[in-house]
């Protein structure tokens, strides 16, 4: 079992005016013991004992295969029989109760879950982008903090690298790549720029030929920039042509930013990085308080909201679900969870909800690690979007929220899975003692189109394939 040792300090917490809401969970076990509501676990693999960060599921002809990306580390490859720093985990998850070990890329070399690695990843069939090989599947990751390249998964138990779109970075983070056009914004360290990361934005229809577009950030961050540079990009989100918006959060635990962007300005206005040039495709943006990060600004949109249904006008929003990111251990910080945000009137977005699990519930600040969220599901797939959303909340497991009314969402059920012998401790220092606990901390959770909820483990537990059941299939309408 290893060790992680985190350090921490502690902020106050704000609420933006917001109504604090969660629901009070059924009866839990103890800490390190499955938990579950309406969730069952259907299938899981060990990831080779490897930290495990973003996850993303695709059908390629008949089969299902997931990716995972893990945080940096070292650990032994059974299927090479070697010592490889961690990369990306390739799985045939075609029959779910026995998902299948096909392939690990090896990662950046590093320690430390911030060090090295490969911990992003999206994935585009060549026969979606417009220029590539109509016959091939494409991987675009990240290189541990240093740079973005892409493989060939079209055999996903024999991937080849494509090519390097960058390199030389300082860190990178959640990519957004456009499936059906080729555009890809990489959340980058650029060489110059006065923040660890920026929009670095890319065509990559042709895989095999990245065409550079345009760097870009917030004003005062650029190179030769004035004023505080503040906080730099975690990551995107993009609606494509047809929405014609880019949804950008900066921020990961404090003084987060949302940002609204029109695509098409962003994509063929100025690309010189002056102040003027960054603000021309800037919708809006929303400034939190220093206790709230925005790493992730997913959109729900045309959201018809059952209530308003008599009213005779507004009763159709459009909200941005940001989910800011836990990052100390032991509850030594303000509070982190999900927000909702009114972005009907896009010049004016405002905030209307939250959500979180109650710390009572299971007395997770005495659990170890971390407790708030990390991570959303990030699937427009009709089986779940407008309906349910998936959150990672650290040491209690994955949690599915019905949003169906974002002005009150609820809590509807959960899955938490056991330690095993594999799982890390999370060590934190109390009055001059070290304190060391093996807890489970769910980094991500995604979908597939079937249905299926995947969650994986920062501290090394694995991937844990979920199915709903009892009365959660009826909020999500399966049978």
């Amino acid at each position: 079992m290893r060790v992680v040792r985190v350090g921490v300090a502690t902020v106050g917490l704000a609420l933006l005016g917001f109504f604090l809401i969660g629901v009070t969970s059924a009866q839990q076990p103890g800490a390190g013991q499955e938990e579950k509501q309406n969730m069952e676990l259907v299938g899981y693999n060990d990831l080779q004992a490897r930290s495990a960060y973003q996850s993303s599921i695709k059908r390629h002809g008949d089969r299902w295969i997931a990716y995972v990306g893990h945080h940096g580390g070292t650990a032994l490859n059974p299927l090479t029989g070697r010592q490889e720093p961690n990369g990306t985990s390739i799985l045939d998850v075609t029959n779910p109760r026995q998902p299948r070990y096909l392939a690990h890329i090896p990662g950046e070399a590093g320690q430390g879950e911030e060090a090295g690695g490969s911990q992003m990843l999206r994935i585009c069939e060549g026969s979606q982008l417009p220029r590539a090989d109509k016959s091939k599947v494409y991987l675009l990751r990240t290189v541990g903090s240093t740079g973005q390249e892409i493989f060939d998964v079209t055999d996903p138990a024999n991937p080849a690298r494509v090519t390097v779109v960058a390199s030389g970075l300082r860190a990178t983070h959640e990519n957004w790549w456009e499936c059906d056009t080729g555009i890809a914004y990489l959340v980058s360290g650029a060489p110059g720029w006065r923040v660890d990361r920026i929009a670095q934005i890319y065509d990559l229809s042709d895989p095999a030929k990245p065409v550079f577009i345009r760097d870009f950030g917030l004003p005062g961050q650029q190179p030769g920039g004035q004023g505080p540079p503040l906080t730099g990009l975690h990551g995107a989100v993009s609606t494509g042509p047809n929405g014609n918006r880019v949804y950008l959060g900066y921020g990961r635990a404090g003084g987060g930013i949302i940002q609204v962007v029109d695509r098409d300005k962003l994509l063929n206005g100025p690309k010189e990085p002056t102040n003027q040039n960054l603000l021309y495709p800037q919708i809006s943006r929303m400034d939190l308080p220093p206790t709230i990060g925005s790493p992730g600004a997913f959109p729900v949109l045309g959201v018809t909201i059952p209530e308003f249904g008599r009213m005779q006008a507004a009763g159709v929003r459009d909200f941005l679900v940001i989910t800011s990111e836990s990052s100390a251990d032991n509850c030594r910080e303000a509070r982190q969870m999900v927000w909702f945000v009114d972005i009907t009137t896009e010049s004016m977005p405002f905030g209307v909800s939250n959500w979180t699990v109650p710390e009572a519930s299971g007395s997770f600040c005495d659990r170890g690690g971390r407790f708030g969220t990390h991570s959303s599901n990030e699937s427009f797939a009709p089986i779940y979007y407008k309906k349910v959303m998936f959150f990672a909340h650290y040491n209690a497991g994955v949690r599915a929220v019905d949003i169906r009314n974002p002005f009150s969402p609820k809590d509807i059920f959960f899955y938490n899975t056991a330690t095993t012998e594999k799982t890390d401790r999370r060590c934190v220092t109390v009055d001059g003692q070290e304190r060391c606990k093996p807890t489970i901390q769910t980094n991500n959770a995604e979908v597939d189109d079937r249905g299926y909820i995947y969650m994986v483990d920062r501290a090394r537990t694995g991937m844990h394939i979920l199915e709903l059941a009892g009365d959660a299939r009826k909020v999500a309408d399966l049978p």
